[in-house]
């Protein structure tokens, strides 16, 4: 992407947590409405840490990233 507002530290953190949201979800760890929750919500650190774009950071002019500046 032409435009990254994470830092490399940012992304990794937001990786492993949505692995972990997403294992805790689809191993049947947490099952249930929070199995389901955590399955939806697990997407979300995940790709914005892939993609290395934050929407939220964007709309509150925030970025981890010191090269973005």
């Amino acid at each position: 992407m032409k435009y990254v507002n994470e830092a490399g530290w940012d992304r990794i953190v937001r990786v492993v947590l949505g692995i972990a949201l997403l294992y805790l979800g689809w191993a049947g760890v947490v099952t249930g409405g929070w199995g389901v929750f955590l399955k939806v919500i697990g997407f979300v650190p995940l790709l914005t840490g892939l993609i290395g774009f934050c929407p939220l950071y964007a709309i509150f002019k925030v970025h981890t990233n010191k090269t973005a500046a």
